[in-house]
């Protein structure tokens, strides 16, 4: 078996050096680093942490790697029910968990993340939030090193499941009891992230609703973002007779923005967030059950880790409407 004294021989540098490049440690040179891992890939090199996991007949160690909102100064409520329902199920079956974000891995390569998750002993992963723009995290899916399951994207192969429910469908469900409600026939559509995976479906089924109704909808980005949305609400909101928005954060940013303009005009989300109760408006939303969703990944990663292959699996959401007296404890 390759040692790490070897991996030194091999780059022509020290044992300490090679450990500190392979636990990530600053202050050490991009050309040592790439002689390093250069060495690292030539040699087949496996750190004794990793193989002590490998050879173990325990179930292995799961990393939960979340992208954050960091565009809103509230609680990422949406992250903190993605890590909840995680460690519940974790616990349920023994498997020992870190939790990570994206913020941490701005600046690595994909080769570099997946070192460090190797060093870590990972065996598999829980992935939250990725967009079609993150391509070490795409690099990293598809050099099949991990037992993955993403949340909200399309990843499926033999060591890549996907957990989601039906965008799609559920957002021209919602959209549909809202505008039936209120007898709609002009809808502002504030769509999410023009690179996230689930504004595109919610998208299409905000379109389809529109070409079934007959509705004329004028669809602006919001980004997921209260303030654009606030500001989307203030030049397009008076001449429509609902604003239906991607995301619950921005569906509060337009009920803010309604009520400033002194004008009443119905608002629907999606996600179910708490916070959506404190509006002061009831409003439509699409309830996902994020830690319900999560728990269902950990136990899909289970299976992987067990040998299963990867599929896609769908899971349920329902229509709510929320108000304040639902959330008060």
């Amino acid at each position: 078996m390759v040692s790490i004294k070897d991996v030194a021989k091999h780059a022509g540098v020290a044992i300490s050096t090679v450990s500190k490049v392979l636990n990530h440690y600053p202050n050490v040179s991009e050309e040592t680093k790439e002689k390093v891992n250069k060495a690292v890939e030539e040699l087949n090199f496996v750190p004794n942490s990793v193989a002590a996991a490998l050879s173990s007949k325990q179930a292995g160690r799961v990393a939960l790697l979340i992208n954050l909102n960091e565009k809103t100064q509230a609680i990422d409520e949406i992250g903190m029910q993605y890590i909840s329902g995680a460690l519940n199920k974790a616990m349920e079956l023994n498997l020992d968990v870190i939790t990570l974000f994206f913020f941490m891995f701005k600046n690595k390569t994909a080769e570099e993340l997946i070192r460090y998750l190797q060093s870590q002993s990972i065996t598999g992963i829980v992935i939250y939030g990725v967009s079609r723009t993150d391509q070490v995290i795409h690099q990293l899916i598809e050099s099949r090193k991990f037992k993955c399951v993403v949340i909200d994207a399309p990843f499926v192969n033999e060591c890549t499941s996907s957990v989601s429910i039906d965008h799609e469908q559920a957002q021209y469900d919602v959209a549909r009891k809202t505008i039936e409600e209120n007898n709609c026939k002009s809808v502002l559509y504030i769509a999410g992230k023009k690179n996230a995976y689930v504004s595109a479906l919610r998208l299409d089924g905000m379109k389809k609703l529109a070409k079934e109704l007959d509705l004329t909808l004028t669809v602006r980005n919001g980004d997921f973002s209260e303030l654009q949305a606030r500001n989307i609400t203030t030049q397009y909101a008076k001449k429509k007779d609902a604003v239906v928005c991607a995301s619950d954060l921005m569906a509060i940013g337009a009920m803010k923005e309604l009520i400033r303009m002194d004008i009443f005009r119905p608002v629907c989300g999606f996600d179910g967030i708490i916070l959506m109760g404190y509006v002061g408006k009831q409003m439509n939303t699409v309830d996902q059950d994020f830690a319900g969703i999560s728990s269902r990944a950990v136990e899909e990663l289970n299976l992987l880790m067990s040998g299963e292959e990867g599929r896609a699996v769908i899971t349920d959401y329902s229509l709510v409407r929320m108000k304040y007296e639902d959330i008060i404890q």
